[in-house]
């Protein structure tokens, strides 16, 4: 308990003496996230509430709380929270699908023994439950690249206010090829070293590729991995256009009433 202490006191005043105000709050930012997930859990266990509605307004909150409470309500958070919102709704559609056909819900074997003497009949659905968790995962990473966005384009608009919906479009999408790469890899080893353990286990009980590959636990991380990477990529493209429309729009209806 005490190294927590001290490493949360540590990590409060470089994030504080590096990111003054911003850096403070991004500090507290952490522990209402983790508020607000503690509170997600307590819905998800009612079989009557829909986990993935649940689901959709926690991403709502948890991006409300990283782009407004760190960043406060200004064009660059507003264009990067619709961003995140519009994706987020795809992908909850295409992450249902893909959790009901690859059949990653639930536990696998490998957990069976530990869970053996609790009753798996709980009444929730397991498939939005599977999606929800996924979609929960990728949250962080979508905000993170939507404002990654949005904050240059909001620059280079700034300095060249002359500059076309189209030429800004491109600018923003050529931001983000830059920062595709980075994402996508800071994503996979996140996962990845998260479940390095899990690896160390398949060793240990001497599994196979093949047994690897198709374990449920195995396939649900990469799944995870590949969906969080789908929505890394797909809100730079909408959070360029939605971006570049915006300001556009902004700046020709202030020359209108000027």
């Amino acid at each position: 308990m005490n190294a927590l202490v001290v490493l949360a006191a540590i990590l409060f005043i470089f994030m504080t003496l590096i990111g003054g105000k911003k850096g403070a709050r991004s500090f507290f930012a952490i522990f209402l996230n983790f508020g607000m997930i503690i509170f997600v859990l307590f819905f998800m266990n009612d079989p009557n509430i829909n986990p993935l509605f649940v689901t959709l307004i926690a991403c709502a909150v948890i991006s409300c709380i990283n782009l407004f409470y760190i960043n406060e309500v200004n064009i660059k958070t507003i264009t990067a929270f619709l961003s995140s919102i519009i994706t987020i709704v795809v992908l909850i559609l295409f992450i249902v699908i893909i959790t009901e056909k690859a059949m990653i819900q639930g536990f696998g074997e490998e957990e069976i023994e530990e869970l053996s003497v609790f009753s798996l009949y709980i009444g929730v659905d397991f498939v939005k439950i599977g999606a929800s968790v996924i979609i929960m995962s990728t949250i962080g990473a979508i905000t993170d690249t939507a404002m990654a966005i949005s904050s240059p384009m909001r620059e280079i608009h700034y300095h060249h206010p002359a500059i076309t919906k189209k030429d800004l479009f491109t600018a923003g999408l050529s931001i983000g090829k830059d920062i595709l790469g980075t994402s996508a890899n800071t994503l996979f080893f996140a996962f990845f070293g998260g479940y390095l353990a899990l690896l160390i286990w398949f060793k240990d009980l001497s599994y196979s590729a093949g047994e690897i590959a198709n374990s449920k636990i195995f396939s649900a991380e990469m799944i995870t991995i590949l969906c969080a990477g789908i929505g890394v990529t797909l809100v730079i493209p909408i959070t360029s256009w939605i971006t570049a429309f915006y300001l556009v729009k902004k700046s020709n209806n202030t020359e209108t009433v000027e």
